[in-house]
């Protein structure tokens, strides 16, 4: 009996090790990348292709490892759609479904012009070429969240567009599964198609008659564990229903991820999936560079060289005609088009299908894996180069965010004084993104009309889902001063431009928070709420229009 237990113990040794490695792998490689001012992604894709240079790619090759690579994706999927609410869908339809199938079959349309000119069965240069047209999903929703672009045109376009191409690639991989068992390929589709309709409709209705009631309870529960497992399993159960019904576990995630979205717990459970995203994701582009084979690159290293360059310059060519097509402007066609230059991780999975790499020579193929391997690893350098020229290119405005999230202002807390300043900001049309951590303050707030999210803004990881790095000021109303003066160096190390008025219940404290660097306001007595609101517009630096007296009624909230 001990002789199993030492035996099991082991055997988990055995099977979580290569992922514990990788782990303490990747943070070298993500500190490597940083110090040289690269993307992470390039140092973790370079890491797989030395841990396979080195003769171990089999040592990380397990289920262990693939599973969380896999995870990293849903999870990533999953944000995504908590960025598409249904009205969003309905916003974007142009670019899904127009914008979309346009660039599928512009640069999926030149792949196929090439493969057939090269002489390869139909049948490949027509799946091998539409797989060649899409783009990574991982790499590119990556870039433009770092950049801030999600609520840019090309951030929301190039996000649509790779809604569209996720469904494509659905597509793709049911045809060539019917291709491997000699089954009808427009029978798979249709069942497809009805099956994705149905998990649409599916993922309406819990986001209509189960999200509230399901994170009120929690919120009620008070249970931050509980309110991470719901989100983790959200998003994985969504991918597995998804899975199990012959879909992709991405388009599960995404609708997981759809029906949040307009929920008003939406941010915080952002906040939990975020870590998780970032770490299961790393093993996604470690395991593209374990896709490497260097004896590949050493045999064919001319060809090896010339496939990622030309991989490359025909998406960006027919990628930017696209968008010209769309009647976009040449550099908004430009910046798109070098954004979306690269090859997907979902082309990596229909040439590893056999019934596709049968069709053409084995190192056709392992080019092509190889090559959109090394497009992948330099997507950030390339984006960049597209950015530039689209500045050099540009003569007029910039572009202008098409309806997203600029409120200058986070509010945290809907005290009476935060409701002060929410309703002044409302009266002077100053958008204002309302958080609450306690749930009772909370659901009285929404019950009276205020839009506001349930978030835990002292948790650091609520930063980034609440866009801090874009606002002009933080206006901390919850009364929770401890929190305020812990997290005073972390804030002034990240945000050092943010404008910080906190709300204090004593005079005695002024100094203190002063010197921290905020603007403390003393809210005590019948003039106090006045008073932080009056702060509130100095430190923006607008005039404030409407007295105090107009507010009579909550105005129009303008929560993000």
């Amino acid at each position: 009996m001990p002789g199993d237990t030492v035996h099991d113990a082991h055997s988990v040794v055995a099977t979580i090790q290569p992922a514990i490695a990788l782990i303490g792998l990747g943070i070298g490689a993500a500190l490597v990348s940083r110090a040289v001012r690269l993307n992470p992604i390039v140092g973790y894709i370079a890491l797989g292709l030395v841990i396979g240079a080195l003769g171990y790619r089999e040592a990380f090759g397990g289920p262990v490892v693939a599973a969380m690579a896999e995870a990293g994706i849903m999870f990533l999927l999953f944000n995504l759609g908590l960025h598409f609410s249904l009205g969003r869908i309905r916003e974007e339809a142009a670019n899904i479904f127009g914008f979309g199938s346009l660039q599928m079959l512009v640069a999926g349309g030149a792949f196929i012009a090439i493969f057939l000119a090269m002489g390869l069965a139909v049948e490949f240069a027509v799946i091998g070429g539409f797989a060649m047209g899409l783009s990574s999903t991982a790499v590119v929703i990556g870039l433009v969240r770092e950049r801030g672009q999600e609520d840019c045109p090309v951030g929301r376009a190039s996000q649509s567009i790779l809604i569209f191409q996720d469904i494509a690639a659905i597509l793709l991989l049911i045809a060539a599964g019917a291709l491997g068992s000699g089954g009808a390929v427009l029978p798979a589709l249709g069942l497809a198609g009805v099956k994705a309709l149905a998990a649409f409709g599916i993922a309406v209705l819990f986001a209509r008659h189960l999200t509230e009631p399901l994170f009120r309870l929690i919120g009620r529960l008070g249970s931050s564990e509980v309110f991470t497992a719901t989100a983790l399993f959200l998003a994985l159960a969504a991918g597995w229903a998804a899975g199990v019904s012959g879909l992709s576990l991405t388009l599960g995630a995404f609708l997981g991820g759809m029906a949040v979205a307009d929920s008003p717990w939406r941010m915080m459970v952002q906040a939990e999936i975020e870590a998780f995203r970032g770490l299961f994701l790393s093993f996604f582009f470690i395991s593209v560079g374990l896709m490497i084979d260097p004896a590949v690159l050493a045999a064919n290293w001319a060809l090896v060289l010339a496939a990622p360059a030309g991989l490359v310059a025909v998406k960006c060519a027919f990628n930017v005609l696209a968008g010209l097509a769309n009647r976009w402007s040449v550099p908004g066609s430009v910046q798109l088009g070098f954004l979306l230059g690269q090859g997907s991780e979902f082309a990596l999975v229909l040439f590893a299908v056999p019934a596709v790499a049968g069709l053409v020579e084995e190192r056709m193929i392992a080019v092509l894996i190889t090559a959109i391997a090394i497009s992948l690893a330099l997507t950030p350098a390339i984006s960049a180069l597209g950015r530039r020229l689209a500045g050099k290119l540009r003569t007029g405005p910039p572009d202008a965010k098409l309806g997203g999230d600029d409120a200058p202002v986070v509010l945290i807390g809907l005290t009476p004084a935060g409701r002060a300043v929410a309703d002044a900001l409302g009266q002077e049309g100053i958008g204002y993104l309302a958080v609450e951590a306690d749930h009772d303050r909370f659901e009285l707030a929404r019950a009276d009309g205020y839009r506001v999210q349930h978030v835990n803004p002292t948790d650091p990881r609520s930063w980034e889902a609440l866009g801090m790095g874009r606002r002009a000021m933080v206006v901390v109303a919850s009364g929770n001063v401890a929190a305020s003066r812990a997290l005073t160096p972390l804030v002034q190390e990240r945000f050092p431009g943010i404008t910080r008025v906190i709300a204090l219940p004593d005079a005695a404290m002024l100094d203190e928070f002063a010197a921290l660097g905020m603007v403390p306001v003393e809210t005590s007595g019948e003039d106090g709420a006045e008073r932080l609101v009056e702060a509130v517009f100095k430190g923006l630096g607008r005039e404030r229009r409407h007295t105090a007296s107009a507010a009579d009624e909550p105005a129009a909230p303008l929560a993000a």
